[in-house]
């Protein structure tokens, strides 16, 4: 890839610019523009956010009849449900009158869901229930008119939901990632707070910055480093997930983390595209990065203890202060790094061998996403 892509190419050039199949020795990033041509945003979300298992909340947020949580994937809004059946569904949370937010809450608990525009209720299985002085309308039938479903799914302790209705199952999605999670009993934990980030740089530039196999800890990261053995990091690359690993070490450089982060080994996951999970003993936190546009994006954190008790505050709060100041020192060098790929200077760089097997991995699978999607559009333009 050569430094400074010319203006005017097409979305299938500056996709075809990326070599995939270059093995890592001699693998480069994806392209500048991959990061800042607003056509690559729409693509991505038309095939990479349309089309994968997305998270949307927590197991915990629907365990019981009734209750909801919503979100938007892909710049759909969307709302999951428990229904009295027990059964968890999710629907696009669009009224089928007037295209209203039937539920306007983050999340809750209700009998009905109840249209706050026109008064359009629906039930917990998403069937439209009852319409306010609808009477003398023709050709309508109360059955076509329910909430649109999508697939949904959980495991562990999250939600997952699928706007692609012919999406394989959550579980071959994951695939190895199922039984390398379990022995770590993430179920176990609970709950206690989250935090948001908006960050001024393209979604991929936070998940590229995660998967460089620890390259930019011992830099940016003095506090983190104190209790990690960098020599002994590990990079696991399998299926659509990436993980990253290291031993942990005793240290008394940084008092606050070495206190908060502890255990014998640092478990680090990716799963494509968008979602972290951070485990420590007793400790987890989840990270979900959600585009804004092409040079936004927001991440989500969730923070799990294993004891959440009154008692145990002030150490959890400590602990999120910790992954608080991480993620301030993370900011900063995205954000540059965004205004770095705009230089005529820059037009891709090359990969580490020994810390960036994930990051390749990423682009890859992103690659395979982006290819598949152009390739669909062409066939529906009738030009393969």
């Amino acid at each position: 890839m050569k430094t400074g892509i010319k203006n005017g190419m097409t979305v299938e050039q500056i996709v075809a610019s990326y070599d995939d199949a270059a093995p890592l020795a001699e693998a480069s990033t994806i392209p500048a523009p991959w990061y800042v041509d607003e056509r690559i945003a729409e693509l991505e979300r038309q095939t990479v956010f349309s089309r994968t298992w997305q998270v949307m909340g927590q197991v915990d947020q629907v365990s019981k009849p009734g209750q909801f949580v919503t979100a938007t994937v892909a710049g759909e809004p969307l709302v999951a449900v428990r229904g009295n059946d027990g059964v968890l569904r999710a629907f696009y949370n669009v009224c089928r009158h007037h295209a209203a937010a039937v539920v306007t809450e983050p999340c809750g608990q209700a009998s009905i869901l109840h249209c706050p525009y026109h008064g359009w209720n629906y039930g917990l299985d998403g069937t439209l229930k009852g319409m306010p002085e609808f009477e003398g309308v023709k050709n309508f039938d109360r059955k076509d008119h329910g909430l649109v479903p999508v697939k949904v799914e959980t495991w562990e302790k999250f939600v997952f939901v699928n706007l692609d209705a012919e999406a394989p199952p959550l579980a071959e999605f994951l695939g190895g990632l199922v039984k390398r999670v379990a022995p770590l009993g993430l179920t176990k934990l609970h709950y206690f707070t989250s935090k948001s980030y908006d960050i001024h740089c393209n979604w991929k530039v936070f998940v590229d910055n995660y998967l460089d196999g620890g390259y930019h800890v011992p830099h940016l990261h003095k506090g983190l480093s104190s209790v990690l053995d960098y020599k002994q990091y590990t990079i696991e690359n399998e299926d659509r997930y990436c993980l990253q690993s290291s031993p942990m070490v005793s240290s008394a450089e940084d008092a606050a983390t070495g206190t908060t982060r502890r255990g014998e080994r640092a478990w680090y996951f990716w799963l494509h595209p968008n979602f972290m999970f951070n485990c420590y003993q007793g400790y987890l936190d989840t990270n979900l990065v959600i585009p804004m546009d092409v040079d936004h994006c927001r991440v989500i954190f969730d923070f799990y203890f294993s004891d959440v008790s009154e008692a145990a505050r002030a150490y959890n709060e400590q602990s999120v202060a910790v992954g608080n100041r991480v993620q301030d020192e993370d900011l900063g060098i995205c954000e540059a790094v965004q205004r770095g790929l705009k230089s005529r200077a820059y037009g891709a760089g090359r990969l580490s061998a020994r810390r960036e097997a994930g990051e390749q991995l990423f682009h890859r699978l992103l690659a395979a996403d982006l290819k598949s999607g152009l390739g669909q559009a062409a066939g529906a333009r009738g030009e393969i």
